[in-house]
């Protein structure tokens, strides 16, 4: 597959929400999970994980995605849970797993952690530490990541 790095380059993380999700989980916003008393789940892989993460998220992965870990960890259906990725495609596709599985309160973080560091939201590595490293999944993706160190490694 090949992309025209200039044409990704003028899309907007909206415009490529509406492009490949169906909005089947619903969004929720980055400012409303600064309150929030919800799980967040991390869906991207371990090596992006490891570069950096919102602080409290648990990887849960996306190609190796295990529901009877979840059941485990969120006994509750109806426990709030937020889910992200690098934007919100992977995190949209985790979310309609965690939905199927029966839980009620399933939310897919909008823009994902890309937006979420653009906005001024703090991540960190594996050592709890504040970092600006994010792993920025591949070049294509990077376009979308304004604030930060890119990492693709």
């Amino acid at each position: 597959m090949c992309f025209n790095l200039s044409s990704w380059a003028q899309k907007s993380i909206p415009n490529v929400l509406k492009k490949y999700n169906k909005e089947s989980v619903p969004y929720i916003k980055i400012n409303a999970i600064k309150n929030s008393n919800s799980i967040l789940l991390d869906a991207r892989e371990p090596e992006e994980f490891k570069v950096s993460h919102i602080p409290n998220a648990i990887p849960v992965g996306f190609k190796n995605f295990k529901p009877e870990n979840i059941r485990k960890l969120i006994k509750n259906l109806n426990t709030p849970i937020i889910v992200y990725c690098s934007i919100g495609v992977r995190s949209e596709q985790i979310g309609e797993k965690l939905q199927k599985m029966g839980y009620t309160q399933v939310y897919n973080l909008y823009g994902g952690i890309f937006e979420y560091k653009n906005k001024g939201g703090k991540v960190v590595n594996l050592k709890k530490q504040e970092t600006d490293s994010i792993h920025a999944f591949n070049k294509q993706w990077s376009v979308y990541l304004n604030k930060g160190i890119k990492i693709y490694e």
